[in-house]
């Protein structure tokens, strides 16, 4: 059997708890948490908590800790029937279209749009199923730098989660080298089912999918496969700052970086630490919420500059932005 425990919780709370959460990260057995919208009129929101075992108070107070709106609730516990909890989990995704992607859940395996790319991504304790407006946003950005011609042939997806960035990348870029890493081995052995899952290749040439894991960019075959043409970071504020002068050194001048997991407020210094570096905000997708950034990093031209211009920038270059 399995139990979920269940309680009220604000939306900004559940915004909060898209990403890691250290809190549970630390328990010896972590329930896996999903948040989800009750009611869009009213907005309601709830937070559950799957787990194999009944909770004892311990973990319970550790649940209530993560909704402090529901200070004074009691949580609702209850024990689950002999199903797959992921699935029970999962049942509330929909699937989601970004750009020419249709990312969806084995219950819509049957309902692939013609012409979509799609995959198929189930819930799991990676983040990336592609129902968060972060990961969204980033697949419409992908699409969008490949509709407008770009080309890259060393991509670096950083946090890959469950591999999804990574794996739309390929699609859109298939005889690029790319390399996908996270800090949290767990993510890894999710990206390497799911890439069996979708015929991803994995290995080390053109075509197949790297896999490390890795703090950031910290890793031999992330330091070795640089300069990076696009480099995908879909992780938070926090990280995306410290990460900055790590992500300039792996990005190859004139290349780009595609940033999300930041909400809108945070913009300006997730901003700021990447212009420190020279990177230049091309263009902004996603959702007002939940930006999705687009950065080029400047080239260097001139004497004793390491690079001189060999040609004018195309046209495909100035439409994502200006110096």
């Amino acid at each position: 059997m399995s139990w979920i425990v269940s309680l009220p919780c604000t939306r900004a709370e559940a915004e909060a708890l898209s990403g890691e959460i250290p809190a549970l990260d630390a328990a010896p057995e972590a329930p896996v948490v999903v948040t989800r919208e009750i009611d869009e009129d009213a907005g309601t929101w709830q937070l559950d908590a799957y787990m194999d075992d009944a909770p004892g108070d311990d973990l319970l107070r550790l649940i209530q800790s993560l909704a402090p709106s529901a200070k004074g609730i009691a949580p609702t516990v209850a024990e689950l029937p002999e199903e797959d909890w992921v699935t029970l989990s999962q049942q509330g995704l929909e699937p989601v279209r970004a750009g020419r992607f249709f990312v969806h859940t084995s219950s819509y395996a049957d309902r692939v749009p013609p012409g979509a790319t799609s995959f198929l991504i189930d819930a799991s304790q990676a983040f990336g199923t592609g129902g968060h407006d972060t990961t969204a946003g980033c697949l419409a950005m992908l699409d969008r730098l490949a509709r407008a011609g770009a080309a890259p042939r060393n991509i670096a997806d950083i946090g890959t989660g469950t591999g999804l960035l990574a794996f739309a990348a390929m699609a859109l870029w298939p005889r690029a080298r790319v390399i996908a890493s996270d800090i949290d081995p767990a993510s890894i052995f999710v990206t390497r089912d799911n890439a069996a899952i979708n015929d991803v290749p994995l290995g080390r040439g053109g075509g197949r999918l790297a896999l490390a894991v890795a703090p950031g960019t910290d890793h031999p075959a992330i330091r070795h496969r640089a300069p990076y043409d696009l480099v995908i970071a879909n992780i938070l504020a926090g990280p995306l700052i410290t990460l900055a002068p790590d992500i300039a050194a792996a990005t190859a001048p004139g290349g780009r970086a595609i940033l999300a997991g930041l909400i809108a407020r945070q913009m300006d210094p997730v901003l700021a630490a990447y212009r420190a570096h020279g990177f230049r905000l091309s263009a902004r997708g996603g959702s007002a919420e939940w930006p999705c950034l687009l950065l080029t990093k400047r080239r260097r031209y001139g004497y004793r500059r390491k690079e001189r211009a060999l040609h004018r920038a195309s046209p495909s270059d100035a439409s994502f932005g200006s110096w």
